[in-house]
């Protein structure tokens, strides 16, 4: 709660339009008590108390602040028939990168999947399905079925692999799949508890074992995730997608980061030597496992948003986990995640990875958030604009605290 308190409010403004694309006009702006501009359940909530009308949000269009979270936001709302509204001037022209969810009648023909999915299982939904969230990386939906949810998540193609993996990994520690299709759909059982963003250490331990067993259990399995289209973060594709974002972010960087990074990569073919001779083999990475992506109660928890997942080194899944675990921590986490692997792999050195990978792990954080921008449509890039120059000077700064 008290993250909430240091950030502004965000306000929000509606361009509506029926289910044929008709404009009808925008309502007045409006207060939402949740700041987060993907998150658009508030936002539907606060349209439907303060002027009565039932909306979906498609995208955002665009946004007083140069990000998030907070400030005003204006999006495009669908409303299933025209409603009293303010007259609105702007356009809203088509584009190529635009989501079928983004889109007037798209939530709707993803609602329809999600129900025939369920009339398969025997299973309909008792109440109005709630809409959770809505941007360029997913659209997330809650569907009452009794006393208990489904939901429906769509994503983009550059993430739909989730699907595939998540079906490869059942019954081990990983969202039920219901259904899902190609196109980016997947229908999720209900998962009980609550995320684990206030994870105690003895829970943070029990993440890491579950982790490293997943990923131990695909050693000598790349293949396998090569077919599902897994991005591949080994050594020679990761060095070129790196020396490529380096190239397009420069003038966004000082000249010093500059200097840092072109010598960086130039040695990545080096560090990947080194790191090959560390003993630990490329399997499968979540890509962005964090306690945050932990739901459950107790020890028994859920790993989920596979949507990231690559191949490459294990340990790539390191830094954004020890980056939210509490300092006092951090070498326990460590030791652990150490030990885990060593009992797995014999003879290895997960300590000397984890340096090597150090910097490596940062800059493929600008390679993902670069590949986000290259696949999204203008409006939306706003959420991920700067993603790509921070991580960039994450990584020189590794690299600079190395070479001193």
């Amino acid at each position: 709660m008290g993250r909430l308190n240091t950030v502004p409010q965000r306000t929000a403004r509606l361009v509506l339009v029926t289910p044929d694309g008709a404009v009808v006009g925008s309502l007045p702006p409006f207060p939402v008590d949740v700041p987060w501009w993907q998150e658009v359940e508030s936002v539907v909530r606060a349209a439907r108390e303060q002027h009565r009308v039932d909306v979906t949000i498609l995208r955002l269009l665009e946004a007083t602040r140069d990000q998030g979270p907070g400030g005003e936001v204006t999006y495009l709302a669908e409303v299933a028939k025209p409603v009293p509204a303010q007259v609105w001037t702007g356009k809203t022209e088509a584009h190529p990168l635009r989501q079928a969810y983004a889109k007037p009648g798209g939530p709707a023909a993803d609602l329809a999947w999600a129900q025939r999915v369920l009339a398969g299982h025997g299973l309909a939904p008792t109440a109005r399905p709630v809409q959770i969230r809505s941007w360029n990386l997913s659209s997330v939906w809650r569907i009452p079925i009794g006393r208990h949810s489904a939901w429906l998540k769509v994503v983009p193609p550059f993430l739909a692999h989730e699907a595939a993996i998540i079906t490869a990994l059942a019954g081990r520690h990983v969202p039920t799949l219901l259904g899902h299709d190609e196109g980016g759909r997947a229908l999720l059982a209900e998962i009980p508890g609550e995320d684990m963003y206030e994870a105690t250490l003895p829970q943070l331990l029990a993440m890491v074992t579950l982790l490293v067993d997943i990923q131990a259990s695909w050693i000598g399995r790349v293949e396998e995730l090569r077919a599902m289209r897994l991005p591949d973060w080994r050594g020679p594709s990761l060095s070129g997608a790196i020396a490529d974002v380096v190239r397009r972010t420069g003038r966004e960087l000082s000249a010093d980061e500059q200097a840092s990074l072109l010598g960086f990569v130039d040695g990545l073919a080096a560090r990947f030597a080194e790191l090959e001779a560390c003993g630990l083999p490329d399997t499968l990475v979540h890509g962005d496992c964090h306690p945050g992506n932990f739901r459950g109660t107790g020890q028994e928890f859920t790993l989920l948003d596979w949507g990231d997942s690559g191949i490459g080194h294990p340990l790539l899944d390191q830094s954004a986990f020890l980056e939210v675990v509490p300092p006092q921590q951090a070498k326990t986490v460590r030791d652990h995640w150490n030990g885990e692997w060593l009992a797995r792999v014999p003879g290895c050195d997960p300590t000397r990875a984890a340096a090597l990978l150090a910097p490596i792990a940062t800059a493929r954080r600008a390679v993902i958030y670069q590949m986000f921008l290259d696949n999204i449509e203008p409006s939306e890039r706003i959420y991920h604009r700067g993603d790509p120059a921070d991580w960039l000077r994450q990584t020189a700064a590794l690299v600079k605290n190395r070479a001193n």
